[in-house]
């Protein structure tokens, strides 16, 4: 059993299923948190725009706009973790979910002991980062041509054009540039840029490397260089340029 940690935090619960809404919503409430639940996209937009939110639990299968184009629009907002939850729990629905963004998947139905601990888990992991880049936060670098806004999240390539990157692809980029110039296993990466509590899918990583790659790759051949991210086979990745404050 669980320890009775209560938990002011405020998560957003999306699911079309009334039942599920309301077991979850009661389940979270009992430890402490502060539940909002809705039915669909648009009732969560009303929601976002006039509170926050520290977490949200996002049903992937539902009516109207389903949860891959709602779980599209809110990384690329970025700054809210997402837990998905899905009926169809293959590996192809678990890792489209992640490398767009998504914490966490769980299938349905799901044991909301399960669900709680890893919201906590989640939480937890992004209250670290949050505390370990207090002073990282206010740091602008810059690497052959491009320059990053760590507090600004803010990406612009040699021409000083913004790039948009989703929540994990930023941190997949801040895990590179914190680590220069060093092969990174994908276990690492994952640790670096998702917390070691999160369950290992290199396959997920390996997408969300490749996504990245592209973002960065029509400032690279302007400047006549090769990938910023370089394959190193059997042992993983390596950032290739130099980092320097900006």
């Amino acid at each position: 059993m669980l320890p009775p940690i209560m938990d002011s935090s405020r998560i957003l619960v999306i699911d079309d299923d009334g039942d599920i809404r309301s077991l979850l919503s009661d389940f979270l409430e009992q430890h402490g948190f502060d539940v909002t639940a809705v039915a669909d996209g648009l009732a969560m937009d009303r929601e976002l725009a006039i509170g926050t939110f520290d977490l949200a639990v996002l049903d992937v299968m539902m009516p109207g706009e389903d949860g891959l184009s709602i779980l599209r629009r809110l990384s690329a907002r970025g700054g809210l973790p997402i837990i998905m939850l899905s009926a169809i729990g293959n590996d192809v629905d678990r890792i489209v979910g992640l490398e767009m963004g998504a914490e966490d998947y769980l299938s349905k139905p799901c044991n909301p002991r399960e669900l709680l601990a890893r919201i906590r888990t989640v939480l937890r992991r992004h209250r670290r980062q949050e505390e370990g880049s207090v002073n990282a936060s206010t740091r602008k670098l810059r690497f052959v041509g491009w320059q990053i806004d760590m507090g600004a999240r803010l990406l612009t390539d040699p021409d000083n054009v913004v790039v948009t990157l989703t929540d994990g692809e930023f941190r997949l980029l801040r895990a590179f540039i914190e680590h220069p110039r060093r092969v990174l296993s994908r276990d690492q990466l994952l640790d670096y840029s998702a917390g070691s509590d999160a369950e290992s899918y290199d396959r997920a990583i390996d997408v969300q490397v490749s996504r990245l790659r592209r973002k960065l790759e029509r400032g690279a051949r302007r400047l006549g260089i090769g990938d910023l991210v370089r394959t190193v086979r059997n042992e993983g990745y390596m950032f290739t340029a130099e980092v320097l404050p900006a």
